[in-house]
């Protein structure tokens, strides 16, 4: 089922991904896997209806449904030969059953109408293929067991992982740069609020012990890295904003984590970049690929092979054992979980994931600011001072400043609280004075160079959503 939903993910447009990423959130796996499932309910439904009616009807819908399952893991990454015979057995079982069953049924069926002696037999018959159902149904869940104990032997295994002291630990906070208003986001994100968009339906269990990264392509040394060596290395620990290109303006697809990790300017280095790349090409796992430019990651900015977040070993579904964490990209060019190879090359010669599908090759995260005070959506306030409140960001820039607008009034400059670092979110407070009516709110951000956040309203598609926060107030007497 999930290489299914993989491979409709692979294949659905943007724009419709795009739809369901903004109606679901990230609550879109949910939603996919429970309309995955209410088609498979009516396809039963329909087989089962065809059996009655035509003998090996309902059989041929049933193979062809296995037979697009068995489709759907051929495109998969992670092949392996129990992924590829699951569905062809599951097909199989399925259409033995349903034959099974059909043909208990109009014997039962006709049986019930030729003697009025039949009902005991026809129950006891009843309640044969109850219990084979319900062996079906255990069968079923000894299969989702064999999947839930590989998740838990590698949720074990990270229990086990020890991560070492930073040799550069992050930076301590500034002191007042949270801004102290009840409704307001922390100003790091706890793992178990993080944002988590990605194209993995179930979330891949990477056993720690037999991880390996490889630098392949356009370099004078390959190079193969494994968690014991990654964690030998001088890591460095900073706290990093990173985004999703598909949060939209005032969207919270984007969190604030302190990462620990190795610098992959070092892992560069040391293999050896050749002349005329400006690519690298990473490879998740799941066979999810991301292009990152090659002077983002050679440059002076922190960008890391990440193996902590937060003061503990990656959570499995933000990429444990290891994932890259680039300041300033959206993830689609950056953000790899589950991680295995690096491959340096040309943008003229690969592509990412998602430069077919329409989106743009580089993606830096565009400046941007949030309302998240007053809470809500309707907001409604009693008169007097109106606190507002909310977070900014230009990632690898910095904020130099927000300011508000009331029904599109002069801007007001709001109290900036001092971010942790310029790869951060930064939050900002600003009381007003209003009385009863309703009100336009607008926020804007100007980062440290002094050029100010784009007000022209764009969508998240290309390369990232463009325009000002506008919330609406209702201040009631």
């Amino acid at each position: 089922m999930t290489a299914v939903g993989g491979a409709v993910i692979d294949a659905v447009p943007p724009g419709v991904k795009d739809w369901a990423v903004a109606l679901f959130g990230t609550a879109d796996k949910v939603a996919l896997l429970v309309g995955m499932g209410l088609v498979i309910a009516a396809l039963a439904a329909l087989a089962g209806a065809a059996e009655d009616r035509r003998r090996y009807a309902g059989v041929v819908i049933v193979g062809v449904f296995g037979l697009v399952g068995v489709a759907a893991v051929l495109t998969r990454a992670h092949l392996t030969p129990v992924a590829l015979a699951l569905p062809l057995v599951t097909a199989i079982v399925a259409a033995l059953l349903l034959g099974y069953l059909i043909r208990r049924l109009q014997e039962w069926a006709g049986q019930a109408r030729d003697s009025a002696v039949m009902p005991g037999t026809a129950r006891r018959r009843f309640l044969q293929n109850l219990a084979g159902g319900a062996a079906a149904t255990v069968i079923g869940g000894i299969l989702a067991g064999m999947w839930r104990g590989a998740t838990a032997g590698v949720s074990e295994a990270r229990e086990r992982v020890k991560l070492p002291r930073a040799a550069s630990p992050a930076p301590p906070i500034p002191a007042g740069a949270e801004a102290g208003l009840d409704g307001m986001q922390p100003l790091v994100t706890p793992n178990r609020d993080f944002y988590r968009i990605d194209t993995a339906l179930s979330v891949p269990a990477v056993n720690p012990d037999t991880w390996v990264l490889k630098v392949t392509g356009m370099v004078d040394r390959e190079i193969e890295l494994d968690l014991a060596g990654l964690l030998a290395k001088p890591l460095i620990e900073r706290h990093v904003t990173i985004a999703c290109v598909s949060n939209t303006v005032g969207g919270d697809l984007i969190g604030n984590a302190r990462w620990l990790g190795w610098p992959v300017r070092e892992l560069l280095a040391l293999a050896g970049p050749q002349p005329g790349a400006d690519m690298v090409l990473s490879r998740s796992t799941d066979g999810w690929t991301a292009g990152t430019p090659l002077d983002v990651l050679t440059d002076s900015r922190d960008a890391l092979l990440a193996v902590g977040m937060n003061g503990e070993p990656l959570p499995l579904e933000h990429g444990f054992p290891v994932r890259l964490v680039v300041p300033g990209l959206y993830g689609y060019v950056s953000a790899t979980k589950w991680v295995t190879e690096l491959r340096v090359t040309r943008f003229a010669d690969d592509a990412a994931y998602w430069t077919p599908r329409g989106w743009s090759e580089r993606g830096p995260i565009k400046m941007s600011s949030r309302i998240d005070v007053p809470p809500g959506g309707r907001r409604s306030v009693a008169p007097g001072t109106v606190m507002f409140g909310g977070v900014a960001w230009a990632q690898h820039t910095g904020i130099k400043k927000v300011e508000l607008r009331i029904n599109r009034g002069p801007w007001r400059e709001a109290g900036l609280a001092p971010g942790i670092s310029v790869d951060t979110w930064y939050q900002w407070k600003l009381g007003v004075d209003l009385n009863p009516g309703q009100y336009e709110v607008q926020v804007r951000a100007t980062d440290l160079r002094g050029t100010a956040q784009d007000e022209q309203a764009r969508p998240v598609a290309p390369d990232g959503a463009t325009g000002f926060h506008t919330v609406r107030v209702d201040v009631k007497s």
